[in-house]
């Protein structure tokens, strides 16, 4: 049954909603408390796909993808009481709106790009780099962020900021899920990977597709967050440092769907552009928040 796994992971997200519900007495459990369980499930999930990986573990894939469906069913969960909770604050706003919300909403969406491809996989290896990718990313969110929430900034009360995060960070999301591809590419020929990956024509045409899924919700976010921008501050574009960077990884990406169709750059050139690509969505998500003033500085801590 190939719902089989999704159906474990929805009981198994709901009975640790309960147990934090019926710990805490209350119907709503505190979001940074969902989002910190999460972060643990996302890396035992990481860790049972290595499992299965090394040790040639044929539960573990299932195993692993049922858990994996836990934390994304968990992180989404979070994110809607988190939205209540805002409500119950008195600010009452889609919780996509500082450097902690935009960060658990990360994880949410590469776990979701991934989880939902993995119907299409002939193999669940991914999992080991992704759901690690995801459960750092949540980690950073809950050492490093702050999770309290607080009225917002006048430029921040726009539907176009949600619509910009929303868009943005699935991009953002399946370029993560293309990173983990283009590392497991790069490594396909070692013997013990041979017989869990699937053709380098497979993992090729996988990459691309990804990239350009999310080369297409990155345009989007660009667009949207131009809208917001000229909403905001009166202007469509500034060259802030943020808008910048995130040009600079358009253009990476944008550059590398143009030198597939056009040179047919694929196999290493492909997966190690999927590499440079992801490290530059890194950089303008991390790097321009705290290297970096402008106009996006209201996301740091």
């Amino acid at each position: 049954m190939k719902l089989k796994n999704v159906f474990l992971g929805f009981l198994l997200a709901g009975a640790t909603y309960f147990l934090c519900a019926l710990n805490k007495k209350t119907l709503l459990p505190e979001n940074s408390l969902l989002f910190g369980l999460t972060t643990f499930i996302y890396l035992g999930s990481s860790l049972i796909y290595l499992i299965y990986w090394i040790f040639k573990w044929n539960k573990g894939a299932f195993l692993g993808s049922s858990i994996g469906w836990s934390g994304f069913f968990l992180n989404l969960l979070a994110f809607f009481v988190r939205w209540v909770q805002t409500h119950k604050a008195g600010f009452g706003y889609v919780p996509l709106s500082n450097l902690y919300e935009s960060l658990v909403f990360f994880g949410l969406c590469i776990a979701g790009v991934y989880l939902f491809l993995e119907f299409k996989l002939p193999t669940k290896i991914f999992g080991s780099i992704v759901f690690l990718v995801a459960s750092l990313i949540m980690a950073y969110a809950s050492l490093k962020a702050s999770s309290e929430i607080k009225p917002l900034l006048p430029a921040l009360k726009s539907n176009w900021l949600v619509a910009h995060v929303i868009t943005c960070f699935l991009g953002y999301g399946a370029f993560a899920v293309a990173f983990a591809f283009g590392v497991f590419y790069l490594i396909s020929d070692k013997r013990n990977l041979k017989n869990y990956l699937p053709s380098k024509t497979t993992l090729d045409n996988l990459i691309y597709k990804l990239i350009l899924f999310g080369f297409f919700w990155l345009t989007l976010g660009i667009i949207t967050g131009a809208v917001w921008a000229d909403q905001a501050w009166g202007s469509y574009w500034s060259w802030d440092p943020k808008e910048t960077w995130s040009l600079i990884t358009w253009l990476i990406y944008g550059g590398t769907i143009h030198a597939k169709l056009t040179r047919g750059w694929s196999g290493k050139k492909l997966a190690w552009l999927s590499i440079i690509g992801f490290a530059s969505v890194i950089f303008t998500y991390f790097g321009v928040n705290f290297l970096l003033s402008g106009l996006h500085t209201y996301a740091t801590p």
